[in-house]
C-alpha cells in the first residue's frame, strides 16, 4: 500500500457512495498514524457557496480530496429540473475543485458519471469518445455538469500540473441507494416496486419504458475499491495519456432481463408491464474499461450477490414497509 494520507476530505459522505468510501478508508486507514478522515454534513456547509467552500478548505487543508458530492435522481428527476440538476453540479464540483486547488491539496479524485458520453455509440464507449456527439436529452443538464466539472479537472492537470483525476462509473448501486419512488434511479426503484409487490400481495407490477435498453451496473463497493487502488497507486494512475478513466463491471444486461432477476430474487411471481410512454434513455451504456484493467484493477462483486445485498438492505432500511 501506498504511503497512508495525512489528511482526506470526503465531500458527500452522507450518500450511497460516499457512506461506501468512508467506511473503506476507515477500514484501511484507521490504524495508521497521523491519518484523519474530514468531513462535514451539508447543513453546516453548501457546497454551492463558492465563499464558504474556499474557507473551509483554508482552514482544513486537506492533502487528499474525493468528491462523492451530487445532485443525483433517475430519469423522472432529471427531466423534471434540469436546472438545479446543471447549476447545483457545476457549482458543487468546481467549487470544491477551485478551492483543492487553490489551498495547494496534493491529490484529487472527481467522481462522475457514464452518461458524460454521447449517445448511441454502439459499441463500448471509450474515454475517447467525449464530446463526440449529442448527449443523451433524458439526463442532459447532469451530464453536462460532470462534463464541466471533468474538464475544470483536465485544464488544471494539463496546464498547472494538478495531481487530479475524474473517474467515471457506470450505474451504480448497493447498500445506502436513494429507493424513493420519484427520484430513484432503475436498480433502486425495481427492488423497491418488487420487494414492496411481494410483501403486499400485488399481481401486477408496471415497469417504466420499453425494457429493451441495456445498462451496465457495479456494485458501489467496487466503485470504493476503485477509488482506493487509484490512491495507492497514484503516480501510476496519474501518468496516464487521460485525466478521466472509465470504471465498469465489463458486462451489461437489458432492463427486461434484469426486472426478471429481481422479481426472482425479491420472490415476486405476478406480471410485469411495461409503460412504453416511459422515456428510455440511451439504448445501451457498456463502458470500454481498458486503461484500468492495465493496470491491474477488476471488479470483484457480481450482480448476483450485489444484488442479494441490496434487496436485503431495502428490506430492513426504515425506508421499507418490509419487516422480516
Amino acid at each position: 500500500m501506498r504511503r497512508s494520507p495525512k489528511r482526506i476530505y470526503l465531500a458527500g459522505h452522507n450518500g450511497m457512495v460516499g457512506r461506501s468510501i468512508a467506511r473503506r478508508i476507515m477500514q484501511d486507514y484507521a490504524v495508521s498514524e497521523g491519518s484523519e478522515l474530514v468531513v462535514i454534513e451539508r447543513s453546516r456547509l453548501d457546497l454551492t457557496d463558492s465563499s464558504k467552500v474556499m474557507s473551509f478548505m483554508q482552514k482544513t487543508r486537506p492533502d487528499t480530496l474525493i468528491i462523492a458530492a451530487a445532485v443525483v435522481g433517475g430519469i423522472r428527476a432529471n427531466e423534471s429540473d434540469p436546472v438545479r440538476f446543471l447549476l447545483d453540479n457545476v457549482r458543487i464540483t468546481l467549487n470544491l475543485v477551485e478551492a483543492a486547488w487553490k489551498t495547494g491539496c496534493k491529490e484529487i479524485i472527481n467522481l462522475g458519471s457514464s452518461c458524460i458520453y454521447p449517445k448511441d455509440i454502439g459499441r463500448r464507449i471509450k474515454e475517447a469518445d467525449l464530446l463526440s456527439g449529442y448527449l443523451e436529452s433524458t439526463n442532459e443538464a447532469y451530464a453536462l455538469a460532470k462534463i464541466c466539472g471533468l474538464k475544470f479537472v483536465d485544464y488544471l492537470k494539463s496546464l498547472h500540473g494538478v495531481n487530479a483525476i475524474s473517474l467515471m462509473p457506470c450505474n451504480l448501486y448497493g447498500p445506502y441507494d436513494n429507493f424513493d419512488t420519484e427520484s430513484s434511479h432503475v436498480m433502486a426503484a425495481m427492488i423497491k416496486r418488487f420487494v414492496d409487490a411481494k410483501h403486499s400481495g400485488e399481481t401486477v407490477v408496471e415497469c417504466w419504458g420499453s425494457g429493451k435498453p441495456r445498462r451496465e451496473f457495479l456494485h458501489v463497493d467496487d466503485l470504493t475499491d476503485a477509488v482506493m487502488f487509484c490512491l495507492e497507486n497514484w503516480s501510476t494512475v496519474c501518468a496516464q495519456s487521460t485525466s478521466w478513466i472509465n470504471v465498469g463491471a465489463g458486462t451489461d444486461i437489458s432492463i427486461s432481463d434484469l426486472a426478471r432477476v429481481v422479481a426472482d430474487k425479491a420472490g415476486y411471481n405476478g406480471i410485469i408491464t411495461w409503460n412504453t410512454q416511459a422515456p428510455d434513455g440511451v439504448m445501451q451504456k457498456l463502458m470500454d474499461t481498458s486503461i484500468l484493467d492495465s493496470l491491474g484493477w477488476k471488479p470483484r462483486i457480481s450482480l448476483d450477490s450485489g444484488l442479494q445485498e441490496a434487496i436485503e438492505f431495502y428490506k430492513s432500511s426504515k425506508n421499507s414497509k418490509i419487516k422480516d
